[in-house]
């Protein structure tokens, strides 16, 4: 089982002069006014970032998420990994990265997203009916 982990993203004043910190993004030497403290690391404000869009961890909100040592904004670890990480067809992990199929609050393979009455696999720029749960037409 893959595990992800979700931590909240404090801001924090650099310490004095003598004791700056080193950034686990860059290797410099901190010396900005402010300082991230995440995964049990120092960061500059400019190099926490999501590993997907870019976007300044420190900016979008205090999470972050972490998973197959990708950094990831909450936006992009739902969008990549669903809720469970996993594809809602086959059950079987799916990489970072990879193109997905969405519905709902479920991800899939692009090649396990088909239709459930007649097993079609449409292409991921097709539309597609998802019903509500009990519905059965």
């Amino acid at each position: 089982m893959l595990i992800y982990t979700k931590q909240s993203v404090p801001m924090l004043s650099v310490q004095p002069k003598g004791k700056q910190k080193g950034c686990a993004g860059c290797n410099r030497k901190i010396k900005d006014r402010y300082l991230l403290k995440a995964l049990d690391k120092y960061w500059h404000e400019d190099c926490l970032k999501c590993a997907c869009c870019d976007c300044r961890l420190g900016e979008v909100g205090s999470t972050l998420y972490t998973k197959a040592n990708l950094i990831l904004c909450r936006r992009d670890y739902l969008r990549l990994f669903g809720t469970t990480g996993n594809c809602a067809a086959c059950s079987k992990l799916i990489p970072a990265f990879e193109m997905v199929m969405r519905a709902r609050d479920n991800v899939y393979h692009l090649d396990c997203f088909a239709c459930q009455l007649c097993n079609q696999r449409d292409a991921p720029k097709q539309k597609f009916l998802a019903k509500a749960k009990g519905e059965t037409k």
